[in-house]
């Protein structure tokens, strides 16, 4: 009896290792299910509350929202959470941001064992796009930098927490802050986010410094060190890779800048002086795509700004980081290749280098996608939030779903106030969305799929297009 109990554990162990751990797609996806379970289960005990425990659905959102980096929530963090519920959460932004699988990964080198192939493989898809180092020097090199990071920002906002909330309360608020910008989480201890320090330039630009560098994805961090000064003759050094993540960056940065600046002139922005006004603009176009921190209320932005946050929040941060979204290389490679066929060139090229096809075919690919999950989300939460109300009596309300999904999906965070409203089947709709925005689709249905791609096509016929 004993030896069938044992042949029949050693079976399913097998069967659990081919089924759950095949690919690092499926690793990944299965890993971060673990870290939220972790997190639910540590959120629902009356010690990490404030007031009574949380129900199961506000801690499985809250806990959702934080390993995915999001930001989204239900619930006022600092009225709700205790400071054990809150360093729970902290945890979760922490792990979710850099990872778990890569975490784990480097415990196992530390220990002195070895890691798998399938955690090897993820952590190259993960942070580089080629295999030229070993799963251990990148990891050790992302440990450093966001130790580093973190405590250099840390260090930075108490200098502007200590005067207001005392040596300890301030270093407390300055480490969560710090770890929740690099982190790209955008939870905050304040209720209205950093609204209350919209004009203080230190906290601006120190948070504003941690999302990119926490955005931009470590493998661009490495080349740039690697590279500095960055002139005429190391510019030529980078890879494409990191070229297309800086410029797209660099356009979006200063791009939605100057937008929002035109748009909420007169408007979110009334009442401030010129140099405040650019400093908000600059810090909310930085947090939009992918930190979810504000310091203007959302709210009351203008549609035509809504809608830019929008697209904004759609494209994400950049491969390797800690962000969401579609990322800037996706949506720069799908500007090329437009931009190539309407120059009648038969290949996507940037800065003198040839985009391979199946690059251009992964970024068509996740777009699609993408845009399949934002407006499914988009519908089931109309159903499940406005259901059959007619259009006159629920006018507002579309683009209110339709931000609160898109901010879900590209791990941003920011809401128009719809968030804590959410019906019980709203909230698990958005955490689903939370979910496979971090992960990304493409990975999800990678890592749910059984057959592999058959080998073969049918025969070619043209068809009328436009």
């Amino acid at each position: 009896m004993k030896k069938i109990l044992e042949k029949s554990y050693d079976t399913l162990t097998t069967l659990v290792q081919r089924r759950l751990f095949k690919t690092p797609a499926r690793l990944s996806m299965v890993t971060f299910l673990l870290l939220i379970s972790i997190g639910t289960f540590l959120l629902c005990l009356p010690v990490s509350s404030k007031t009574g425990s949380l129900t199961l659905i506000n801690a499985l959102f809250t806990s959702t929202s934080a390993s995915c980096v999001t930001g989204l929530s239900v619930i006022n963090i600092n009225e709700s959470l205790s400071v054990f519920g809150q360093c729970v959460l902290l945890c979760l932004i922490q792990v979710g941001g850099l990872g778990i699988m890569t975490i784990s990964t480097v415990l196992i080198l530390v220990a002195g064992g070895k890691a798998s192939f399938a955690e090897i493989n993820l952590v190259h898809d993960t942070y580089t796009h080629s295999d030229s180092r070993s799963a251990g020097s990148i990891l050790r090199e992302i440990f450093l930098l966001t130790f580093f990071l973190e405590t250099l920002g840390a260090l930075l906002l108490f200098t502007r927490f200590y005067p207001v909330y005392g040596a300890s309360r301030g270093a407390y608020v300055a480490v969560f802050h710090s770890v929740s910008a690099f982190c790209n989480a955008g939870f905050s201890l304040f209720p209205d986010s950093l609204e209350g320090f919209r004009n203080d330039f230190i906290v601006n630009l120190v948070i504003s410094v941690l999302i990119l560098t926490g955005g931009i994805g470590f493998l661009v961090i490495a080349e740039l060190r690697n590279n500095f000064p960055v002139n005429k003759r190391t510019w030529k050094r980078l890879s494409l890779h990191t070229k297309l993540i800086l410029v797209s960056s660099l356009v979006l940065v200063f791009g939605g800048t100057l937008v929002i600046l035109i748009m909420e002139w007169d408007n979110t922005l009334a009442g401030m002086d010129p140099a405040h006004k650019v400093l908000a603009s600059f810090f909310q176009s930085v947090t939009l795509r992918t930190a979810g921190f504000n310091t203007i209320p959302i709210s009351t932005m203008a549609n035509q700004t809504l809608f830019i946050s929008i697209i904004f929040m759609f494209i994400g941060a950049s491969p390797g980081s800690c962000g969401g979204g579609v990322k800037t290389s996706t949506m720069a490679t799908l500007f090329l290749l437009g931009l190539s066929r309407l120059r009648g060139q038969s290949c996507t090229a940037a800065f003198n280098r040839t985009i391979p096809e199946q690059s251009v075919t992964k970024a068509t690919n996740m777009i699609m996608i993408s845009l399949f999950v934002v407006i499914i989300g988009t519908i089931l939460l109309l159903m499940t939030e406005v259901g059959r109300i007619p259009h006159a009596e629920s006018r507002g309300k579309f683009i209110e779903i339709l931000y609160e999904t898109v901010s879900a999906f590209g791990t941003v965070g920011l809401s128009m106030g719809l968030t804590e409203t959410l019906t019980s089947a709203g909230r698990l709709i958005i955490t689903l969305i939370m979910f496979t925005g971090r992960l990304g689709p493409m990975i999800i249905a990678v890592a749910i799929s059984r057959k592999e791609l058959k080998h073969f096509t049918y025969a070619h016929e043209d068809i009328m297009v436009g």
